[in-house]
């Protein structure tokens, strides 16, 4: 049994074996269809690694855990409203296991956050959350090319002369917030380093 295995079980304690079993195949093999090269498994386990080692930080960390599993479960570069789904498979899933509904509202609110990445809630584990998601703006150079290639691979149905206005505009958007990351921690990790690399990247386009 894998570690997120485990990590799904126990987020799972009264609900049926066969249902957690199913779910979480459905959740993996989601994650690992074709054309997944950035919003893939790997993805949501570095996630995952970042919740653990922040989870005495956060409020209420199984709904982190909830929304880091679901956050990208729908992914189709053609279409806009891959949060919204994402969201929309979380409640499903959450009602199925009777969750409770102010927390389902709450992991459903995170994941339609990962849109913009623009905190409007307030809420300090929302903050860790878009942080977590955003880590890899802050990776060391290498590490972040190879990110800027995988998300290139993903939109590939796209020419040239639509992705670098799309990734520019995407970009920009980045920069121009005052801050990128949103807890201190964050900022103070991979602030300097996630600028750094998105002009880079910006300076190949």
């Amino acid at each position: 049994m894998s570690a997120l295995n485990v990590i799904w079980s126990f987020l799972h304690p009264n609900t049926d074996a066969t249902l957690v079993n199913s779910s979480y195949t459905a959740l993996v093999d989601a994650y690992q269809s074709h054309g997944r090269y950035y919003h893939n498994w790997s993805h949501i386990q570095q996630l995952v690694s970042l919740q653990q080692a922040y989870a005495h930080q956060l409020t209420d960390p199984e709904a982190v855990l909830f929304a880091i599993f679901f956050h990208d479960i729908i992914y189709n570069p053609l279409q806009p409203d891959n949060e919204e789904r994402s969201a929309a498979a979380a409640v499903t899933h959450l009602h199925k296991i009777n969750y409770p509904v102010e927390k389902t509202t709450k992991i459903s609110d995170f994941i339609i956050a990962t849109k913009t990445h623009i905190n409007t809630h307030h809420d300090p584990d929302l903050d860790y959350f878009l942080d977590f998601d955003l880590q890899i703006l802050g990776a060391s150079p290498e590490t972040y090319r190879a990110y800027a290639q995988q998300i290139r691979q993903e939109y590939q149905v796209y020419p040239d002369d639509v992705y670098i206005p799309g990734r520019r505009k995407v970009l920009q958007h980045f920069l121009e917030m005052p801050a990128i990351y949103v807890t201190p921690a964050f900022r103070e990790l991979y602030e300097t380093a996630a600028r750094t690399n998105i002009q880079a990247e910006l300076n190949t386009l």
